[in-house]
């Protein structure tokens, strides 16, 4: 703390000269490499015996040695922060593919638990800018306000996505196109924007707000060493499920859930609780569901598995039983069965972003 400067910066020197000299040493010449030794040695004497003078003559000629075998240039600048660059992504890379991956929750199988995208139909004109600016950064809510330019029809929406977590709508109509911030769904569903639908010139077609789907961090260590736990949210892949339909653009689609049953466990469902083994399942997350305070409502039955009350459903090895704890919008095992052991992907760990009253740890 009290370390006078230019002994920090002597200090500083030396390690920078000693490193310099292991990197190098093989293609230093001799006269260079008995230069920055003996500059080396005659800077650390000057600090032993805390000649001030002494200090800062040498330390400035062990500078310019430095500085004259490795002269600072474009080409340098360029290497330093390509080298820099190339590691953070192999670090990214590295975190993601091993320990914690984001993942963005695309529907609402989960809420009110963790949120999907949620549209919300209004008539009144969007806030400011400012304003609209910060509701994004703290709530991912996003404005859209689409009108008809013309008479016309819409024929198709196409779905666009960009990067991982933008995804867009294209709506295709005889006259004019639209680019809009939401999935095809959530048009259909909360704006009622569907193929033939028809306008007349000045009509609202798609007017409110996109709270995008939370977004989590999903941890991919622990299932390495430990086996999941009944109750855990859990992310998995859906290839070789028979029932869910793969995405030509982006192949088989991830789903989160929550695990009701492990393998050799007996389920059974009779409105609106869910049974384990013959007993009521235990657990905050299923006693949450099972209360049916809203905007929870309980279990409902399926249709392929767990169709009726009095019938349960042994889990097979190697397998494991996904919930939505919406439970009468989730299209889960109750109708395309379990998710095979290797398609665990990992368990949901933390709400990252929007900053709204789910951030923090998944329960």
């Amino acid at each position: 703390m009290f370390t006078p400067r230019h002994v920090k910066h002597s200090r500083l020197l030396l390690r920078h000269a000693r490193k310099y000299l292991r990197y190098k040493n093989d293609l230093l010449t001799s006269s260079d490499r008995e230069e920055i030794v003996a500059g080396i040695e005659n800077l650390r004497d000057a600090l032993h015996r805390r000649d001030h003078e002494r200090v800062h003559s040498t330390a400035d000629a062990l500078d310019k040695t430095l500085h004259r075998l490795t002269p600072v240039n474009w080409e340098s600048h360029w290497r330093e922060n390509c080298e820099v660059i190339l590691v953070a992504i192999v670090v990214a890379v590295g975190i993601r593919s091993y320990f914690l991956q984001p993942f963005k929750i695309p529907t609402g199988s989960m809420q009110p638990t963790l949120n999907g995208i949620i549209g919300q139909s209004s008539s009144a004109p969007a806030p400011n800018i400012l304003r609209q600016i910060s509701e994004f950064i703290i709530l991912g809510r996003n404005y859209i306000n689409v009108v008809s330019r013309e008479d016309d029809q819409v024929f198709e929406i196409e779905q666009k996505k960009l990067l991982f977590f933008f995804t867009f709508s294209r709506l295709v109509c005889e006259h004019q196109n639209f680019l809009v911030y939401a999935p095809p769904e959530t048009l259909t569903r909360d704006f009622n924007v569907f193929p033939g639908r028809t306008y007349r010139r000045g009509d609202i077609i798609a007017r409110g707000t996109i709270d995008t789907g939370d977004q989590v961090f999903v941890d991919k260590f622990s299932y390495n060493f430990v086996k999941p736990h009944r109750g855990d949210v859990f992310v998995f892949r859906t290839n070789h499920i028979f029932g869910i339909r793969e995405d030509p653009g982006t192949g088989s689609p991830f789903y989160i859930k929550r695990l009701a049953g492990l393998p050799g466990d007996r389920l059974r469902i009779d409105p609106p609780f869910l049974y384990i083994n013959e007993e009521k399942a235990e657990g905050f997350g299923f006693k949450r569901v099972m209360a049916a305070k809203p905007p929870y409502r309980g279990y409902a039955l399926g249709r392929d598995y767990l169709a009726q009350p009095n019938r349960s459903f042994t889990v097979p090895r190697h397998g494991y039983f996904a919930l939505g704890d919406n439970s009468y919008n989730s299209y889960d095992s109750r109708y395309w069965g379990p998710v095979p052991e290797e398609n665990l992907v990992g368990r949901g760990l933390f709400v990252y972003w929007p900053f709204n009253r789910h951030w923090g740890l998944i329960r």
